[in-house]
């Protein structure tokens, strides 16, 4: 076994021992607000030791989110059909619903949430520099919640994209995106994944604390052998929802989940499995 592999045995074992530690902490902290900050600040300085610097006041904890059902909402697809292309008519193909408006173009929902508008040039749109404005407009008539909206330009190809991250009452859905495709200044898609029909569940978990998702990641970075996730600074760090599918008819849940904002992208980590995607 080379050095650099049993180096990173002991560092990651280190941060095992710590983040056994830290649990203990938190557990006993759990209603104090101020030994809670201490427990990050600890947490900080095992960062800083293994080159990564976080600064604490940049975690957004969220005590009360719990994974909840979804459920596949035909009123908020009939909804955001017609705010975009008008009086439809609705083709039932199964899981996957079209509706369509010869004159303006026609959509598509999939069981899953996922969907996809395609418009006729003209049909939408919008001066130069006003996607961003517009994309917010349709969102409100949609009934879509979002979080904050982002514009990528390409001026080669005469393209806006606009992004934005669902939301349940205020709380991203981090890998819930909607993407307004504008093609010379004309509405040329709407794409991507909402959430919609939202259902408690009594055994639905809570989310955890920001230290135990960070530690996990701490442990991926440093595991190089096994991960290819790398970073020097975290600059920013949420409590969320991941949507999830669990059935062929629309049927999924959210659950907690924690976005890390990096000098190298954004990572999500699902709060239970402790999973980690790149969303870019």
């Amino acid at each position: 076994m080379s050095g650099s592999k049993i180096r990173n045995i002991a560092i990651v074992s280190l941060v095992l021992i710590n983040m056994l530690f830290l649990a203990v902490i938190i557990l006993d902290a759990a209603d104090d607000a101020g030994a809670r900050r201490e427990s990050v600040e600890n947490l900080s300085a095992i960062f800083k030791a293994n080159g990564i610097t976080i600064n604490p006041g940049a975690i957004r904890e969220a005590d009360a989110l719990r994974a909840m059902r979804t459920l596949r909402d035909i009123q908020t697809e009939e909804t955001i059909a017609q705010v975009l292309l008008g009086e439809t008519v609705k083709i039932d193909q199964g899981v996957i619903h079209t509706y369509e408006n010869p004159l303006r173009g026609i959509a598509f929902f999939y069981s899953a949430g996922d969907f996809s508008i395609q418009l006729f040039d003209g049909i939408i749109s919008s001066s130069p520099d006003e996607a961003l404005g517009m994309a917010e407009y349709l969102l409100s008539n949609m009934g879509i919640e979002t979080t904050a909206l982002t514009v990528f330009s390409d001026s080669g190809n005469e393209t806006e994209i606009v992004t934005a991250t669902a939301a349940y009452r205020e709380v991203s859905v981090f890998n819930g995106i909607i993407e307004f495709v504008f093609v010379r200044d004309n509405l040329h898609e709407v794409r991507g994944r909402y959430v919609a029909g939202f259902e408690p569940m009594e055994d639905g978990a809570a989310i955890s604390y920001a230290a135990t998702a960070l530690l996990g990641f701490l442990s991926a970075v440093i595991d190089e052998d096994r991960y290819y996730v790398t970073c020097t600074e975290i600059t920013y760090v949420e409590a969320g929802f991941r949507h999830r599918i669990v059935g062929l008819l629309g049927e999924g849940v959210v659950e907690p989940a924690w976005l890390l904002t990096t000098d190298n992208g954004r990572f999500m980590i699902d709060d239970i499995t402790g999973e980690i995607w790149v969303l870019g």
